[in-house]
């Protein structure tokens, strides 16, 4: 579910508008300001849990939303999931033509290893 940040291209313009065209996504993004699993979500939401899970491929694909594996020291590791932007914005190109832009905080130490984590995990 989760896009590589380093190898993966630039969300589409489409991709975007989907995912904020979409109520539940939408919904979704008010919520995810703290992390949250999916079926925290999916109760704070109201939607079904496949729904959730489908919904938040469609904003994972947009790259608004960013997978975090929270690392417990039972073994029994987590996915959160976070709103990943600051603010996005839509203009008119000189060849009148939409473009998008998406700004992002930089990501604290802890962030970058659980982002690290989750990759080594989606590998194993």
């Amino acid at each position: 579910m989760e896009r590589d940040p380093i190898t993966s291209e630039a969300p589409t313009l489409q991709d975007v508008l989907d995912a904020l065209d979409d109520p539940d996504c939408r919904s979704m993004l008010k919520r995810l300001d703290t992390p949250m699993a999916a079926k925290e979500l999916s109760e704070a939401c109201e939607i079904p849990q496949s729904t959730t899970y489908r919904k938040l491929d469609l904003l994972s694909e947009a790259a608004l939303v960013e997978e975090r594996t929270e690392i417990r020291r039972d073994g029994r590791h987590t996915t959160r999931y976070v709103a990943n932007f600051d603010e996005i914005r839509l203009s008119l190109t000189d060849e009148q033509s939409l473009d998008i832009s998406i700004s992002r905080e930089q990501s604290a130490p802890e962030q970058r290893l659980s982002e690290l984590w989750s990759e080594v995990r989606s590998e194993t």
